[in-house]
């Protein structure tokens, strides 16, 4: 689990590589990744946009703007939370990714909210020798 907090807004990430959904013979590992957004702060505030920066093993970066999460611009009261869970394929085994959320607060008032780096690891297997 990752966390990162921003003027009272927590991000917490847990992502699972997912073998089923994962081809490595065919060089496609795939991972879901599960956000909990949370309102620790007085004022109301609204999802608006998301950022990602992805980075596989060999440095190859993609990264991804666009409205709101899983087509929703959520908002969150004082004390609520807000959970989502997406994926993301790569080329290969590991990499990582990290971003930012554009959250919409009184007034009018935009403001950025960290996501924090989080690794995407294939899970290591035990061989069990004769």
């Amino acid at each position: 689990m990752y966390k990162a907090t921003t003027q009272e807004i927590t991000v917490t990430v847990t992502p699972a590589y997912l073998e089923d959904h994962s081809q490595p013979d065919d060089g496609r590992w795939f991972w879901a990744y599960t956000v909990e957004i949370t309102n620790g702060s007085r004022e109301p505030a609204q999802l608006r946009s998301r950022y990602w920066h992805i980075t596989d093993a060999n440095g190859h970066v993609e990264e991804v703007r666009g409205p709101g999460v899983i087509g929703e611009e959520p908002t969150l009261s004082p004390g609520d939370s807000f959970t989502y869970t997406s994926g993301c394929p790569l080329g290969t085994s590991s990499g990582f990714m990290r971003g930012h959320y554009e959250m919409q607060g009184p007034g009018g008032r935009f403001f950025t909210v960290e996501i924090p780096a989080f690794s995407l690891d294939v899970p290591v297997r035990q061989r069990v020798l004769n």
